[in-house]
């Protein structure tokens, strides 16, 4: 018993380090800023946060959604399993004047008390944690009665849950257990996985247009050289160029079939906004 609860416990913990290497890689701060930029100010907005609530980001990355939180008057904690994002979240936070804290943790087991903050949000993060009902028990257990959760999630059937199925016969198995990320974009997943702990749901699906990139091929190479997830898949086709080449056409391809073809690569990436007040 003991030895099969150690074993469990270490492979959680060599699992954990492989996510914090892994968002480490390459530039998702860069990566936010040129492309998702506006998406937290969104979940802001639809969160209803408003000066002197104490908001909490869940898997907050670089602040995308914290620092939007912090200059709308909010009490905001930035939370992330990876020190390198917060890092960058706390100097583009001082570059923007604002002020917020940030806390390295776990969104699987929060270090926060029950009840602990008004608004609970995650903007494309949460739904990266291998195991999606233990993640949604911490938002709800430190969420207020009658606070709100907002969540920001890339849609299965959008440009990113595309994307991660084209890139998911070129990467190694997910551990046993985990989840895919983008089952936290369907509605009906985050009802189930939060249950009747919470009422007042509203769930859209919304766009973000993505013009950044001239042609197919600058966003597959962007994405190579910035996005953690995609660096870490072809660095495990290092020694199969036939198979990295396979991709580099699939992801090129994908780029081009949700092209709205304007001359220029303009793409529409489906999100689903989520929100919710957790039941008194």
């Amino acid at each position: 018993m003991t030895t099969s609860t150690t074993n469990t416990t270490q492979a959680g913990q060599e699992l954990k380090a492989k996510h914090r290497a892994m968002w480490a890689l390459g530039d998702y701060p860069a990566l936010a800023d040129d492309i998702i930029a506006d998406l937290g100010p969104v979940l802001v907005r639809a969160s209803r946060i408003r000066p002197g609530d104490r908001v909490l980001d869940v898997a907050a990355g670089s602040g995308n959604a914290a620092i939007p939180a912090a200059q709308a008057g909010a009490s905001v904690v930035a939370s992330d399993l990876t020190p390198e994002l917060l890092e960058a979240g706390r100097r583009e936070a001082a570059r923007q004047g604002a002020e917020l804290e940030w806390r390295q943790a776990d969104a699987e087991d929060l270090p926060f008390a029950d009840g602990e903050f008004d608004t609970v949000v995650s903007c494309l993060g949460v739904m990266f944690t291998p195991c999606h009902q233990a993640s949604a028990d911490e938002l709800v257990r430190v969420c207020r009665p009658g606070g709100t959760i907002g969540l920001l999630n890339w849609t299965p059937e959008g440009f990113i849950g595309q994307m991660f199925a084209t890139m998911k016969p070129y990467a190694p198995p997910p551990p046993p257990g985990a989840q895919p990320p983008p089952l936290w974009g369907r509605e009906d997943h985050v009802r189930s996985l939060l249950g009747d702990r919470v009422t007042d749901v509203q769930a859209t699906r919304q766009t973000v247009q993505v013009s950044l990139f001239g042609r197919p091929e600058d966003f597959r190479e962007y994405f190579k050289a910035r996005y953690g997830p995609t660096i870490a898949v072809y660095r495990g086709l290092a020694d199969d160029p036939q198979r990295a080449a396979a991709l580099d056409a699939e992801l090129a391809e994908l780029a081009w079939r949700h092209d709205r073809g304007t001359g220029q690569t303009v793409m529409e990436w489906e999100y689903l906004l989520f929100t919710a007040r957790k039941r008194p």
